[in-house]
């Protein structure tokens, strides 16, 4: 047995809070902005991915008209910092609705860096910064999606193994629904089989 649900006789949010409990885990964006003015934003976005490779590209969408989406219009520029689960309560902190104006790094008294190729700051604690260039945008119903190409990536050294990203040090977070987060456990590995490998179906093997 399933339940229906029909998005078109449910109220927004009542929809969005279904989408948000089982399109999950989702990556989290902590996007680093800076206004035309010069005031440093940071909020995290959950609706995040990779776009493109070649060339390297991101994505986030912005729900609504938010200080980062102005300030990528403005400025063309922007930094997805890693979100780690050491700076879960900070992370929660820069998505409280401050005023417009007002900088989350500031108010949340984040330590930020100087990125190497873009205005914005990265988060100073944060081990991965991809400092991004706008590639587009794409306005979809009352979100709008950001594209980035990725012209530099700075990782600390205490998240590298051989020169390569461990998710056990890295310890990302992600969201699901309501007010859940969730942390990395039960890692699981399986390579991809090729079909001249291919031995039928798994429930078969």
């Amino acid at each position: 047995m399933r339940t229906d649900f029909d998005p078109a006789a449910m109220s927004r949010n009542e929809f969005y809070r279904l989408l948000t409990a089982t399109v999950v885990p989702r990556p989290i964006a902590w996007v680093s902005t800076t206004s035309a003015d010069g005031t440093h934003n940071l909020a995290p976005h959950s609706f995040f991915t990779i776009a493109s490779v070649a060339p390297p590209v991101v994505q986030f969408s912005s729900v609504g008209r938010k200080d980062t989406l102005r300030n990528v219009e403005a400025t063309g520029q922007f930094v997805v910092n890693f979100a780690p689960e050491g700076l879960f309560e900070s992370i929660n902190d820069t998505g409280t609705d401050f005023p417009h104006g007002v900088s989350e790094f500031e108010a949340a008294g984040i330590a930020t860096e100087p990125s190497l190729r873009v205005k914005p700051p990265r988060v100073a604690a944060s081990p991965v910064a991809l400092e991004c260039e706008v590639h587009s945008t794409l306005r979809i119903g009352d979100g709008t999606v950001v594209f980035g190409r990725v012209v530099h990536a700075a990782v600390s050294q205490d998240v590298l193994v051989d020169g390569h990203p461990e998710i056990s040090r890295l310890k990302p977070l992600s969201r699901l629904g309501k007010d859940e987060w969730a942390t990395v456990s039960g890692v699981r590995e399986i390579s991809r089989i090729r079909h001249a490998d291919w031995q039928g179906p798994a429930g078969d093997r």
